[in-house]
């Protein structure tokens, strides 16, 4: 069990890092993704060592959310960059209130 759970510590510890140093916006989704996928490997994890299936449950939950995430923030970006032909977001400032 706590190899799991180092990797998944690993994971979402590259995701942090990857959304705190990156300005890319394709790299940033790919981050929180990663992070999103390091909670679900917690989750399983506990569901398989406890013998329920809870974590089984919260993991299928996390993922449609990511799913839904993924599909918003694509439609998002692709239209920015249709508009600004970049997704740094740096230089994506029009949306700053």
């Amino acid at each position: 069990m706590t190899h799991y759970l180092i990797l998944s510590a690993l994971l979402f510890s590259v995701g942090v890092v990857g959304v705190l140093c990156r300005r890319n916006a394709l790299v940033i989704f790919m981050s929180v993704e990663l992070m999103l996928n390091a909670a679900n490997l917690v989750f399983l994890t506990f569901a398989r060592f406890q013998g329920n299936l809870h974590g089984q449950v919260a993991a299928f939950f996390v993922m449609v959310v990511a799913a839904a995430e993924v599909a918003v923030g694509l439609a998002i970006l692709v239209k920015v960059f249709k508009d600004r032909e970049t997704v740094d977001l740096n230089e994506i400032s029009f949306m700053k209130g």
